[in-house]
């Protein structure tokens, strides 16, 4: 059976073809008939078939640590919030929902709370994302419109990407944009203060200081009025608007402000005025940030004044980081939405209440994420429901939402893992659907929506997201409101709603498709909701014209004697958000095993930090330690950290302790990206690794990071003190041993049955063998030759994953490019299959050739 459905992770919204090939068991494939990826997969759907299994599953209702009947859970929940809000109204009450829900799930507990609850306490990770390209859309369009589509990628000729790592986070468009350039020349600028892979293959990189975006963009728009190409007699436009544009923006101040060469920016300025038809594509560099929202309208600004807007190939395009993210925004899961892109004045309070039969409207905005926590903390939340996601490691300042949770008097969960570390401090967990058991639609970044389909069977005891959600609103006394048995019903009550005494007020209209049977909603194939955003000119506001907003650069913060460092976080290609599902498959966690702190290696060489080192990384939020690695993509002075890791997976990389709880005060999107660090290298006795059959639970010191690898888990670690402490996390078997004490080696094989179970590797003075050989020895066979960690004679160790698509690591790269004299990177696809999927390992490959000899590259 073979099921087309889309893919779970980013908001490229890639279509999948599942085919069912077991009980638990599944083939991916791209889906060439899906308009978003023609059948491209990134190395994250392609290895989606890795993820499905049951492993840390939550499949029944828990009360505390005891199962319970999914009535009992009910009842509690419902009358807990029933409680709280009689005692202390409903504003103390919140939802913390999630991207990953589908559009079907995040309308029904949107109807909750702001029609039957009272309260908009209802927010999502979403808002920690792209929420100020929300605010910034509202105000220059009207409403939160994304202006782009893929399509205008194709006919672009210079495309720009602004705090965009899009190669790594967003492969799919990536490969896009290169075609592109392939076929007709398309110029690439990359803006963005690290080089990235990205930037690789741009014609030009500019690594701006960060922060000072506004002054980069106001300063192109500066330039494009007096080379005459701005144009504003169809816009609305503040007063004093091109006054103060013209001061302090030209060339010379804004290269100093930006910290770039004048001659680098000025070719910027050449490119964007000879381009008419330019895509400026953005997205968390530009949106996590305090100033997130002016970032986002300087650029709109530029987009407006100059005519690339509403015509094929020019846009300003807002490229979302969650699968569903488009469509929480459409149904209101934002606090200050309302629904159907509606907003709280009092027209709309009082059309969505008379379509909902609301029994108790909202009609104020809600608490957006980071003071929802804030709030949870000072008491004033008394029930908290979180929904498919892990605040307690993605929300800045996480050691104090931790606290939050822990005093809350009421916390829900529903979730598809079991243990979180989120889920540790919920009074009530609830099993929710997977993706692969979902039904219903999601939106992706260029505004199509798409059905996710179900191809395997509901676990255990787990259920939807809506139906979770409906069944505490009919526990609540809701009954009426919330009577759906299927997704389909829902869809079209929401599609209604789009259409609702719209007249073409709001973009967002449904209307064509709100009234779907059942069966033609199963059927639904990926439509887009409006193919051409403002191609007529006319814009969602009163008088139909787009509004230029005026911005101005705030000065920028100077390094503080006590946090000389700028921090800066981020993603990695192969792992999504908190590694709850990523981290299940082999092939993804090997491409970067453990969190890695970046750092110029100027700056580590005056800090006496060693690439492969451990340091501790602080702000004076909290701490957390990390693996040094010297990269001299990096600006002076500034470090960067992944966003994944948390407690499950390592003593260390936890990144959501740094960041500043500081938010943008129109959008409230917290600003991830300068949180003023230090660095300070960290010491240790030994450092080794244990590979273990099976699960187990981590060792017990300083640095420990779980990997998992095809039968178990790997565990790299390092401490100080006697290392034998490591020892109690071995399982029980027969043990083969061998030491070596001038260098402080110890070796430890456990065997049961005579296959291998376990092998600890430490040592204080010497060097570890690889870990591949060893992996692939777990369940198998074996004697007193594994403490050789290698195979008799000659044996190949691959390196480091370069391409996760196809599991090819540095060192069988080199070797097939000298042994086969390789010169380009369509050599090294032909030879390995290196870079022929995805594509987002292209960078790299083009990098490795560079880098390699060229006597040795091609005789």
């Amino acid at each position: 059976m073979t099921v087309q459905t889309t893919c779970a992770y980013c908001g490229v919204g890639c279509g999948i073809r599942a085919t069912v090939t077991g009980a638990r068991a599944v083939r991916i494939e791209g889906d060439p008939a899906h308009p978003a990826n023609r059948g491209r997969l990134c190395s994250k759907g392609t290895h989606l078939g890795e993820t499905i299994g049951l492993e840390g599953r939550l499949l029944h209702p828990m009360i505390g640590d005891r199962r319970a009947s999914w009535d009992k859970a009910l009842d509690l929940v419902a009358r807990r919030f029933r409680e709280a809000i009689a005692e202390h109204g409903p504003d103390s009450v919140a939802f913390y929902v999630s991207g990953q829900l589908l559009t079907e799930d995040y309308y029904v507990a949107n109807k909750l709370m702001k029609g039957f609850i009272g309260s908009a306490n209802i927010d999502t990770n979403s808002r920690l994302c792209m929420s100020s390209a929300v605010a910034g859309h509202l105000r220059a369009f009207g409403e939160d419109v994304v202006a782009g589509s893929y399509a205008d990628l194709d006919a672009a000729d210079l495309i720009v990407l602004v705090g965009s790592n899009t190669a790594w986070c967003h492969p799919v468009v990536y490969q896009r944009i290169m075609a592109a350039r392939a076929e007709r020349g398309t110029k690439l600028v990359v803006i963005d203060p690290r080089r990235t892979e990205t930037a690789e293959e741009a014609d030009l990189h500019l690594a701006l200081r960060p922060g000072s975006d506004v002054a980069l963009f106001n300063g192109l728009l500066a330039y494009c009025r007096a080379e005459g190409l701005a144009d504003a007699a169809n816009l609305d436009v503040p007063g004093g608007f091109w006054e103060a544009l013209g001061k302090g923006h030209d060339l010379w101040s804004t290269a100093q402000t930006c910290d770039l060469s004048p001659a680098d920016l000025q070719r910027f300025y050449q490119l964007f005025a000879a381009h008419p038809r330019t895509v400026t594509l953005f997205s968390q560099g530009i949106n996590q940030s305090i100033r997130g929202t002016d970032q986002v309208n300087a650029i709109l600004n530029l987009h407006l004044a100059t005519g690339r807007i509403g015509t094929t190939g020019a846009a300003p395009f807002s490229i979302t980081g969650q699968p569903n993210a488009m469509g929480g925004r459409e149904v209101g899961g934002l606090a200050s939405t309302l629904a159907a892109h509606r907003g709280f004045d009092d027209q709309d309070i009082a059309e969505v209440g008379r379509f909902w039969a609301a029994e108790r409207m909202a009609i104020r905005p809600g608490l957006k994420a980071v003071d929802l926590f804030r709030a949870v903390g000072e008491g004033r939340i008394k029930a908290l429901w979180i929904m498919a996601t892990n605040p307690a490691v993605s929300m800045p300042d996480a050691g104090r939402v931790r606290e939050a949770l822990a005093a809350c008097p009421f916390v829900v969960v529903s979730d598809v893992v079991a243990e979180t570390d989120t889920s540790v401090h919920a009074h009530v967990r609830l099993p929710a659907a997977a993706w692969g058991e979902k039904d219903g639609t999601v939106t992706n970044s260029e505004r199509t929506i798409s059905r996710q389909r179900a191809f395997l069977p509901l676990p255990g005891e787990a259920k939807p997201d809506w139906w979770i959600v409906a069944q505490v609103a009919r526990h609540m006394g809701f009954r009426t409101a919330f009577a759906y048995d299927r997704p389909a019903e829902i869809w079209r009550e929401h599609a209604r709603l789009t259409a609702y005494r719209n007249q073409g007020a709001r973009m967002l209209d449904l209307t064509a498709r709100a009234a779907l049977g059942n069966h033609d909603y199963d059927a639904m194939a990926p439509f887009q909701w409006r193919a051409a955003p403002f191609a007529d000119g006319r814009f969602p506001t009163p008088g139909g014209r787009a509004r230029l907003v005026a911005v101005a650069q705030r000065p920028l913060d100077p390094p503080l004697r006590d946090w000389p460092m700028t921090l800066n976080t981020g993603r990695y290609r192969d792992q999504w958000h908190t590694m709850t599902r990523t981290g299940l498959s082999p092939r993804l966690a090997r491409h970067r095993e453990e969190p890695l702190v970046e750092i110029h290696p100027e700056d580590a060489a005056a800090l006496a930090l060693a690439d492969g080192a451990l340091a501790r990384v602080a702000t004076p939020q909290g701490d957390s330690l990390f693996r040094v690695s010297h990269h001299p993509g990096q600006r002076r002075g500034e470090l960067f950290t992944p966003i994944h890791w948390t407690d499950r997976q390592s003593s260390g990389g936890r990144t959501g302790l740094l960041p500043r709880d500081l938010a943008d005060p129109h959008s409230g999107q917290p600003g991830f990206k300068l949180s003023p660090a230090r660095i300070e290298a960290v010491s240790v006795d030994w450092c080794g690794f244990l590979i273990v059959h099976g699960g187990a639970p981590a060792p017990d010191c300083l640095w420990a990071t779980r990997v998992t690898v095809p039968g178990g888990a790997l565990y790299e670690l390092a401490g100080t003190g006697d290392p034998a402490v490591l020892e109690r996390a071995l399982p029980r078997g027969e043990r083969i041993e061998a030491s070596d004490p001038g260098r402080g080696t110890r070796r430890i094989a456990v065997l049961r049955d005579g296959r291998l179970a376990a092998v600890l590797f430490v040592t204080r003075a010497g060097e570890l063998p690889g870990r591949d050989w060893l992996i692939a020895q777990l369940d198998t066979p074996q004697g007193p030759p594994v403490l050789a960690g290698r195979a008799p004679g000659r044996s190949s160790d691959r390196g480091p994953v370069v391409c996760a698509c196809f599991d090819v690591g540095l060192h069988t790269i080199l070797a097939t490019i000298r042994e086969q004299r390789l010169a380009d990177v369509a050599a090294i696809g032909a030879a390995l299959g290196a870079g022929t999927n995805c594509g987002s390992c292209r960078p790299a490959l083009a990098r490795i050739l560079a880098d390699t000899p060229k006597e040795t590259a091609h005789g």
